[in-house]
């Protein structure tokens, strides 16, 4: 398939009841309002075909470029690529997932996570802040640069409150991924998330809630998974 029939079939598959629950979570007028399942079942037309990955982001069609990043090899992302990705993620489903997923398992996973986490730019710093969760969540721990990790959770302890809506969001769950993910770091977690509490996210109109790090975590331990990591985080 080219990206004109899957555009076309991505038409097909909208609802207007669907594109109203992206645009009350925040997504602009550019989608089709393709429920996430039905956008997975296109995944097998796309995934092969590199170029058509990268051409359906470049629609700046929320429902392709979800698609995209479902269906992109992340280790044949280049940097530019993947600047130019969160540049164009205009709300939080694309840089909080889309990008996120795809930049924390490419070649670039840290080192775009520590630039954009510095961004003034809301979206590009939570971009940042989800790329490295991301990555706890599927790198081993003698990758990880444990310090840098502490250095970044007492910066959440330190300034979370103080942040822009969607960062709170991002760092919170960057505590839950250290916790979650990383076994020597998950005591040092859980003091963090006891510090910091509830964090309160303008969530918009809609129902969902900002997880208590703290509640999060616990409930991972009780399954005994604290360290298991995930084999992917794009979904």
């Amino acid at each position: 398939m080219n990206v004109v029939e899957i555009m076309g079939k991505l038409e097909e598959l909208g609802s207007e009841q669907t594109k109203k629950t992206f645009m009350n979570h925040g997504a602009s007028g550019n989608l089709f309002g393709v429920k996430i399942g039905d956008l997975k079942k296109l995944v097998k037309h796309v995934k092969k075909d590199q170029e058509l990955a990268l051409a359906l982001y470049e629609t700046e069609n929320f429902d392709a470029m979800y698609l995209a990043g479902l269906s992109v090899n992340p280790k044949f992302m280049s940097k530019g690529t993947l600047q130019n990705w969160v540049e164009k993620a205009d709300w939080y489903m694309l840089a909080e997932y889309t990008v996120a997923g795809v930049a924390a398992e490419s070649p670039y996973a840290l080192e775009l996570a520590r630039e954009w986490i510095e961004s003034d730019e809301e979206m590009i710093a939570v971009a940042g802040w989800s790329t490295y969760a991301n990555y706890l969540s599927i790198s081993p721990d003698e990758k990880l640069d444990t310090d840098e990790i502490l250095t970044l959770l007492h910066r959440v302890e330190e300034s979370i409150h103080q942040e822009k809506n969607r960062v709170r969001y991002c760092m919170n769950g960057f505590v839950i991924s250290a916790g979650a993910y990383v076994k020597a770091l998950h005591d040092d977690a859980i003091r963090v998330a006891e510090a910091i509490g509830k964090v309160h996210v303008n969530m918009g109109n809609t129902a969902c809630k900002v997880p208590v790090a703290v509640t999060y975590i616990n409930k991972v331990e009780e399954r005994n998974k604290i360290g298991v990591k995930r084999k992917t985080c794009i979904c």
